[in-house]
């Protein structure tokens, strides 16, 4: 006759399961993954404090940043947080169709988003300012570029999403991983407003 083990509770009143632990060890591993990149990211800050007022002779900040534009990017950036935060309330509803279309207008600002920063990087390097120019460029590619990079993978991970929430529905497991992109998506906002106020911002105004 098989023997039935009742689940045992945990120190803090939880009772633990083969779930419980996958699910701790998936936000855990991923945690730890956002803290690797706030220690990348950490790094390029630094770099970048440490090298913008190096210019060779080239341009410097007040004659190559196009603020509008940037607010506007920043802009389509915020709104795309506020977007999946509605694809996650809906996700917890239950609600798939409703999910899938937050995810699809969220990738559509993501989208923007990288679609301005290209348009920035082409004229830049158009007029001759591209990162080999001075350190102060070389630094501030570095830095931007590395995050959109992160927004282009960002979109990427959220297409792959759609088309496994469309086919299997959301499962715990699938809005677990919804949930990790919602973290990853909200850290990289974080980061932009970084970037906006201590290279653009800063930049414009010193």
């Amino acid at each position: 006759m098989s023997t039935h083990h009742a689940p045992t509770l945990d120190p803090s009143g939880f009772y633990v399961t083969g779930e419980h632990h996958t699910e701790n060890g998936t936000l855990l591993g991923f945690w730890l993954y956002l803290m690797s990149d706030c220690l990348i990211f950490a790094v390029l800050f630094a770099t970048y404090g440490v090298l913008n007022g190096s210019y060779a002779g080239g341009p410097d900040q007040k004659m190559l940043f196009d603020l509008p534009l940037i607010a506007v990017n920043t802009a389509a950036l915020l709104l795309s947080s506020i977007t999946y935060g509605f694809a996650m309330l809906e996700a917890h509803r239950g609600r798939k169709g409703a999910v899938i279309a937050w995810l699809v207008i969220t990738a559509l600002f993501g989208a923007t988003f990288v679609g301005i920063e290209l348009t920035e990087f082409h004229h830049m390097i158009g007029e001759g300012a591209g990162p080999w120019r001075s350190a102060f460029l070389s630094s501030f590619f570095a830095l931007v570029a590395t995050h959109g990079l992160h927004v282009s993978f960002g979109i990427l991970w959220m297409i792959v999403l759609m088309v496994q929430t469309s086919k299997s529905g959301l499962t715990e497991q699938m809005t677990r991983r919804l949930s990790c992109l919602s973290l990853f998506w909200h850290f990289l906002d974080i980061i932009w407003i970084g970037v906006f106020t201590f290279v653009y911002l800063m930049g414009v105004l010193k």
